[in-house]
């Protein structure tokens, strides 16, 4: 394997190029347009006209929860619970109907004054919200509650969004809008799939009007990717596990596709990516789970793209499953040789950040030039920043 040191992803990221709020209209952000090795500066509202012809653009289509529940103990201390995913279940969607208890692996603030024993409460209206910690090492907490409402609704009247912490801010109202894509349609994540964020009704009708096709996908967004790499080797980094759900209809539009395949963020390719992954594996072991570990793609007996899709859905056929749902732990690094994804839409990211290392791995060392003219040009970064359209 090649060498690799996080200080080969590193930039330097002025901090008034960090935006805490979005422009106030979606599809109005820049757009630097990447091909074959140039580079032009264009308005998101152009991005229909610059997708090659047939281009099947692939959205997730995951809503962010409001996660992010305080507590007060008795003594007036204040515990912020932050629910990153559920500790049991794997499905999302019953986790979030769930009408009475379910568990949850958190970020704790005020851990310490938080009593093993200790019930804390918090009332909204009828409602009576209570949290239990249940493993005080891995960061599990109980949640009970009293009116037979879903976990959904429960969360909708006493959680907050969980911004990113580099925006430097509480969520306000109008992140309640403006931190989801307009076609959010599946609870689960805690960060919002921000290459979707430009997204408007005009220009995905400028899509359809233009011939590109469009598929939905679910990744289900953790507070990990946020989380900095901090070994030398950043294959050494503990990657986050992040939980999929795709539908047999996307399986069968991308096997159609008769043009590029480009994911809309780095959540849809880490998802398409390990489609890919789970297939090859398929075609050895048609029981195999749907759960991708960090490294198992660099080892890969590789089958064609089209081959790997097919027993997917031979896989679905077999079970008469209309969706599948899965787990995934992929790090893209250079050296990465990418199966299904020939384009990407995605917004300007953290250095020595694992989502750097797989814009590396797909546009290779013109990531420095890319940066570079989105620095000199004024581009804005992160959530909340400007995107690209990167077509190696």
């Amino acid at each position: 394997m090649k060498a690799l040191s996080l200080r080969d992803f590193s930039y330097e990221l002025p901090e008034d190029r960090i935006p805490a709020y979005p422009l106030a209209e979606r599809d109005k952000a820049k757009l630097l347009h990447y091909a074959q090795g140039e580079i032009g500066h264009h308005q998101f509202t152009e991005l229909p006209g610059l997708l090659p012809e047939n281009s099947v653009l692939v959205f997730n289509d995951t809503r962010v929860i409001p996660a992010r529940l305080f507590f007060h103990r008795e003594t007036g201390a204040r515990i912020e619970v932050l629910l990153l995913e559920p500790s049991e279940a794997i499905d999302m969607h019953q986790v979030m109907q769930s009408a009475e208890v379910c568990s949850w692996n958190c970020m704790i603030g005020g851990l310490k004054k938080w009593k093993d024993d200790e019930v804390l409460r918090l009332t909204i209206g009828e409602t009576i919200l209570e949290a239990r910690l249940l493993n005080r090492t891995e960061l599990i907490v109980g949640l009970s509650w009293n009116t037979g409402i879903s976990l959904s609704e429960v969360l909708e009247a006493a959680g907050k969004l969980p911004l990113p912490p580099y925006l430097h801010r509480d969520s306000e109202e109008s992140d309640k809008d403006r931190y989801q894509t307009i076609y959010a349609e599946h609870e689960g994540a805690v960060a919002a799939p921000t290459a979707g964020l430009h997204f408007t009704p005009q220009v995905l009708a400028g899509l359809t009007e233009n011939g590109i096709q469009q598929t939905r996908l679910t990744l289900h967004v953790g507070a990990g990717t946020f989380k900095p790499v901090k070994v030398d080797d950043p294959r050494d980094h503990a990657m986050h596990n992040e939980k999929m759900v795709v539908k047999k209809t996307s399986i069968q539009e991308l096997l159609l596709a008769e043009g590029p395949i480009i994911p809309v963020g780095t959540t849809s390719m880490r998802t398409l990516e390990s489609l890919y992954v789970w297939g090859c594996k398929l075609t050895q072991n048609p029981e195999t789970p749907f759960f991708i570990e960090k490294l198992e793609a660099y080892s890969l007996r590789a089958v064609g793209p089209k081959v790997a899709l097919q027993a997917i859905l031979h896989y679905m056929e077999e079970r008469k499953l209309d969706e599948v749902m899965g787990q995934t732990e992929i790090l893209i690094y250079p050296g990465y040789r990418f199966a299904l994804c020939n384009g990407l839409i995605t917004n300007f990211h953290l250095p020595e950040t694992t989502l750097i290392m797989l814009v590396a791995a797909f546009i290779g060392d013109n990531w420095k030039k890319v940066y570079e003219a989105a620095l000199t040009n004024d581009y804005r970064f992160l959530s909340f920043g400007d995107s690209s359209l990167l077509l190696p």
